[in-house]
């Protein structure tokens, strides 16, 4: 029997603003639908984690939905179509940024607006997951000691205090943590996700695990293909592109 896989989809703005960290709406629905329809169990990071330690058991392939940022097109556009298919996702919060615009490296023009604390607390209560994507949207490596604690410790502390459940699982923005970084997020966190292109099958490192793009699989003929289990060739060309990009130039950091 083969290992089980699991595929964290990767989204960020689900509007129709252009770019690979925008959506568009009817593409995302296109996207949920075929997920619904192919009856792959979806998942939460709390079961692939539970999984890890022994206390269960995954499919041979299961999905798990991810969201950074926060943005409000999540509870405008995404979260309708979730509920509709009864799919629970998880939203990375950056803190200092709930109820403003993003304001980070790499925004979009004009700047698109985050949900406030009352929507997310509403959305909570719906089933939504959040987690931790920082205070600041801050490039973790680059930080002293004392301000990395601060944007791991802060942010989880006021995530818990507004909704009033633990935070166990994190972000870093642009998907950069290095072993050192990485150690300290075990220390606050069950689990961390990266922007690497691929699935976390039982090898990967639960504090680095990779996630698909979605923005590669805008085609909806691709998407089945992948869902059906005849994607690996195009997701492992994709990764081959994107390491030769990275050998050349600084590679892509998505958000």
């Amino acid at each position: 029997m083969a290992a089980p896989v699991v595929d964290i989809l990767m989204y960020h703005s689900i509007s129709n603003r252009g770019g690979a960290t925008s959506i568009p709406p009817a593409v995302f629905a296109e996207q949920m639908a075929a997920l619904a329809r192919s009856e792959l169990p979806v998942i939460t990071l709390d079961d692939l984690v539970a999984a890890r330690e022994g206390r269960g058991a995954l499919a041979p392939h299961s999905v798990i939905i991810t969201f950074d940022d926060g943005f409000q097109d999540f509870a405008n556009a995404a979260w309708p179509v979730l509920q509709r298919h009864g799919l629970r996702p998880m939203v990375y919060l950056p803190t200092s940024f709930v109820g403003r615009a993003e304001g980070w490296r790499g925004i979009a023009d004009p700047p698109r607006a985050l949900m406030g604390w009352a929507t997310i607390r509403a959305l909570a209560r719906e089933g939504v997951a959040f987690g931790s994507h920082t205070v600041t949207h801050a490039e973790l490596d680059t930080l002293s000691p004392e301000a990395l604690e601060a944007e791991l410790v802060t942010a989880r502390t006021e995530i818990e205090d507004r909704l009033g459940h633990p935070v166990r699982h994190f972000a870093p923005p642009y998907g950069i943590a290095g072993p050192a970084v990485r150690a300290r997020i075990a220390e606050s966190y069950h689990s961390s996700v990266g922007t690497r292109l691929g699935r976390a099958g039982p090898g990967a490192d639960v504090f680095d695990l990779p996630r698909l793009e979605m923005f590669y699989f805008t085609s909806l003929a691709r998407w089945r293909a992948h869902l059906a289990g005849r994607g690996e060739i195009y997701l492992r060309a994709r990764a081959a592109m994107r390491a030769a990009r990275g050998a050349l130039v600084k590679p892509w950091r998505g958000v």
